[in-house]
């Protein structure tokens, strides 16, 4: 079991606990499927509510808040029945504007895992407003029901009336929607081509930067992030602070990236060039490789 849970598992029923360390190994990164918690459920004698309340203190242990200190953890259940956990992210002496919030977590855990649609989000505090209109942005987002603790179960809109969203700005396909840009490059770069696939599969509608980041570790490993805008324009989540929350949840640490590549689309009217280079150098002395791609034509 991976030490960064030992603390946690002292929160949970007894009987979860003892049910939930053989499936904490080293290869555990907050995804749970749908078999997996209904025996969990079982083990419990949880309800399906109680019993993801109650794994909030794993999601949490994900959390890497050296400025705040306040630990927060989100889960996001996908239409599929899977969950996928997420938690707050910090950047040491950065600016506060790059911290990932764990609802984002959780959501892109989930939309990089290849869900459709998220339909609970399960959190240790109240959203904040960046969250709450971060999710708004998803797949059917008003309908999305919050979990709380000592609170009642109630849908986005309980939480966000009068919402702005993809529609105000005539975005008819939101977060989580299947689409995809073509994008145009020859390489035998595997890294290269990981980017590629995962700008593809960007979420640019208002500035079509479509662009993605992928992180390599000096074992191969690889960790992306994509690109999520939001209708708001400031909850967008950066592919940086993606790729690094993905390279967390992964029990893996920061100095041990070793590449770092942002590739993005010709075309887009912005460039997270400079965003990417800043969070980036906050937590490992990398140089960002940057490639320019070009749409294919339709």
């Amino acid at each position: 079991m991976q030490d960064r849970f030992v603390n946690s598992l002292n929160q949970l029923p007894k009987a979860l606990a003892e049910q939930l360390v053989p499936l904490l190994n080293d290869e555990f990164a907050g995804h749970l499927d749908a078999q997996q918690l209904c025996e969990l459920a079982k083990a419990s004698g949880l309800g399906d509510d109680e019993l993801l309340l109650a794994l909030l203190p794993i999601a949490a242990a994900l959390a890497n808040p050296p400025i705040s200190e306040f630990y927060v953890g989100a889960i996001a259940k996908g239409k599929s029945g899977d969950i996928y956990m997420g938690a707050n992210i910090e950047l040491p002496g950065e600016a506060l504007c790059h911290s990932v919030h764990a609802e984002q977590s959780a959501i892109s855990h989930a939309w990089l895992s290849g869900e459709s649609q998220v339909v609970d989000i399960i959190v240790n505090e109240s959203p904040c407003g960046h969250c709450r209109q971060f999710m708004n942005e998803l797949v059917a987002g008003q309908e999305i029901r919050i979990h709380l603790p000592k609170q009642p179960t109630a849908p986005l809109s309980h939480y966000l009336p009068y919402a702005f969203g993809p529609k105000d700005l005539n975005v008819t396909t939101p977060l989580l929607s299947k689409q995809q840009v073509n994008l145009a490059l020859e390489s035998s770069d595997p890294m290269v081509i990981e980017a590629l696939d995962h700008a593809s599969l960007s979420y640019a509608p208002y500035s079509k930067s479509h662009c993605a980041v992928v992180l390599e570790t000096a074992d191969g490993a690889t960790f992306c992030g994509r690109y999520a805008e939001n209708a708001a324009f400031n909850p967008s989540m950066m592919p940086m602070q993606m790729a690094l929350s993905t390279l967390l949840r992964h029990n893996r640490s920061f100095s041990e990236i070793k590449r770092a590549l942002l590739l993005e689309s010709a075309d887009g009217k912005i460039s997270l060039v400079g965003a990417s280079m800043d969070a980036l150098h906050a937590v490992a002395p990398v140089e960002l490789e940057h490639i320019v791609v070009s749409p294919e034509p339709n």
